[in-house]
């Protein structure tokens, strides 16, 4: 059973960097073939893919966000982290880790507010 648990401070000030951290367990996130994503939602908005890390340790973003994200891992916590630097307002959203499709977080509010 893949659980994901999504953490990390629920409000950002604008131009900080937000950074969350998915800790998974009942599956490693090293085992062959499997990518590890983040999604975000914001509010009246469908769901935005931000990037992902591969059980190899490679990654991929969104075009839309691959100057600001950088998705990294620790093996030994079983755990991969988002960071998004320089955040502003629209960047208020719920933010998901996931193995997609089958297995998602319970999501995490990050409000971007001073």
């Amino acid at each position: 059973q893949v659980h994901l648990q999504e953490s990390g401070p629920g409000l950002v000030k604008p131009s900080q960097t937000l950074s969350l951290t998915c800790t998974v367990s009942g599956y490693s996130i090293t085992t062959n073939g499997y990518y590890w994503s983040w999604i975000r939602q914001a509010p009246g908005k469908g769901l935005e893919w931000i990037g992902y890390i591969s059980y190899s340790g490679s990654t991929y973003y969104s075009p839309a966000l691959k100057s600001r994200a950088s998705i990294s891992r620790d093996t030994s916590k079983n755990q991969f982290t988002l960071q998004l630097t320089a955040v502003v307002h629209e960047d208020t959203a719920i933010y998901y880790c996931t193995r997609y499709p089958a297995h998602w977080g319970q999501g995490t509010q990050v409000t971007v507010s001073s």
